[in-house]
């Protein structure tokens, strides 16, 4: 049967690499960013715009979650507020207001697949990272909630916790806190964006039947509970 994706942030890094792949598995995917080359342009953060789109869109039976920041590099107590309020706006906020656009229309079909990208920083803690690291928990906590919540719809909402990957999101990144990240990477080496997309990919297939608010983790090895 054919299928139907909206992959938020799906213009770069992780999400453009999710939509390559899902496409390669004949899933229709629509693309949703702040981009204008994006073939649903929305702000994540914005209910309005997001409904708009997801009335655009028509039956969608996939969402990936991709679009974040990862925000500024300091220590908690030198963060300016606005900086972590944006941070969780993107993270958190951006997903909450996706989800709420696009999950009703799965539940009423009776199928649906849910992926919600978190981070490694989301269970460790990286340091002079608090607002992604901290925003990423509550991605984690909330596909939890979501995956329960769904558990007899038909529709599974899962996360994928990737160690540090080699993106334009990372870019900013200080290069002491990538070498920091990528030092407790036992493969010693950063992850590729395609390497993340084949496991979106199985989490978005009829593969998948029996997890649900589940946590999967992508870490070269990082990841040892």
């Amino acid at each position: 049967m054919a299928r139907t994706a909206v992959v938020t942030g799906g213009m770069s890094g992780i999400g453009a690499a999710a939509a390559q792949r899902l496409r390669a598995d004949g899933v229709t995917v629509l693309t949703l960013d702040i981009s204008p080359d994006a073939d649903l342009v929305a702000d994540v953060t914005d209910p309005d715009r997001m409904r708009s789109a997801a009335a655009a869109a028509g039956a969608v039976d996939i969402l990936v979650n991709s679009a974040g920041i990862v925000g500024p590099n300091a220590p908690l107590w030198k963060i300016a507020i606005d900086e972590w309020e944006r941070v969780f706006a993107v993270n958190v906020r951006g997903t909450l207001v996706a989800c709420q656009a696009f999950v009703p229309g799965m539940i009423d079909r009776g199928w649906g697949r849910i992926v919600n990208l978190a981070s490694m920083a989301g269970k460790d803690g990286n340091p002079n990272m608090s607002p992604y690291s901290a925003s990423k928990a509550a991605v984690i906590a909330l596909t939890k909630s979501l995956g329960k919540e769904l558990a007899t719809t038909g529709v599974l909402a899962n996360a994928v916790a990737p160690a540090v990957i080699e993106t334009p999101m990372n870019a900013d990144t200080s290069p002491e806190a990538l070498a920091h990240m990528t030092g407790l990477i036992p493969m010693r080496r950063v992850g590729r964006a395609d390497e993340v997309a084949e496991l979106i990919a199985w989490l978005c297939s009829e593969k998948v039947s029996f997890s649900t608010g589940a946590v999967y983790d992508i870490s070269g090895g990082r990841a040892t509970y």
